[in-house]
């Protein structure tokens, strides 16, 4: 039986990029997006590449009722869920900034879909993780979200400063390692994952790596529940300090 793979945020960039990859490995893809006529094109594609591809309903700004009834379809369906990729998320760009001046209304708008809507969503999920033979949760994170990282000078992101952003995936990191601890005995793993700086709508495309690239930690990590790899935190080309 193939492996079912649930993506939030699935429609383009690095979600997309993650289903098309797992779906050529083989898996099961569940195409998460809010817009359903975007979704429904997305999964298309992959449909017609030869992926077992499905869009459905994931919308992170009502997090909670959208999960649990995704969870009651995948459980009629499926009856348990192996991979869930928390890749959805926003980036405020212009208006996020500094924490001398950044909007409140900035870091509450990204922190409910960053944060707020990722715990909400991830939770009504858990009974069909934890019903699998072995299961992940993979947490898209960014290198933004580290504090060594952030309170490093010689780091080449020290000046990025966007305060939203990288608290609300500082916030999900945290998720990442509380959430670990409550699965410790279980045979879900949870870790927190940084695509590098990949060209996507997020940031006008003005990041280096493509988006195979930035896809390449997500979908190693998807594909290798039996290294029991929980708590970390990682990228490509290998770990980052919270």
């Amino acid at each position: 039986m193939a492996k079912t793979v649930l993506i939030t945020g699935a429609n383009k960039g690095i979600g997309f990029e993650v289903a098309r990859q797992l779906g050529r490995a083989g898996f099961t893809v569940l195409l998460g997006a809010r817009d359903a006529s975007r979704g429904e094109e997305a999964a298309g594609k992959l449909r017609a590449e030869g992926a077992d591809a499905r869009y459905v309903a994931a919308d992170l700004s009502a997090a909670s009722a959208s999960a649990s009834a995704l969870a009651k379809q995948i459980a009629e369906e499926f009856g348990q869920l192996d991979v869930l990729v928390n890749n959805a998320a926003i980036f405020l760009g212009a208006e996020d900034g500094h924490a001398s001046d950044v909007g409140i209304d900035v870091l509450r708008r990204t922190f409910e879909v960053n944060f707020f809507g990722t715990v909400a969503f991830t939770q009504p999920l858990l009974p069909l993780l934890r019903a699998a033979e072995k299961a992940q949760i993979i947490n898209v994170s960014s290198g933004l979200g580290s504090l060594a990282i952030n309170g490093d000078a010689n780091s080449p992101y020290f000046h990025a400063k966007a305060l939203a952003y990288s608290a609300s995936k500082a916030a999900l990191n945290m998720f990442t390692v509380n959430l670990a601890y409550d699965l410790r005995e279980s045979k879900v793993t949870v870790n927190s994952v940084c695509p590098g700086y990949t060209a996507t709508d997020l940031n006008n495309h003005s990041g280096h790596q493509t988006v195979e690239e930035g896809a390449t930690a997500i979908v190693r990590l998807a594909q290798a529940a039996e290294e029991g790899l929980t708590g970390g935190f990682i990228h490509k080309d290998g770990t980052y300090p919270w």
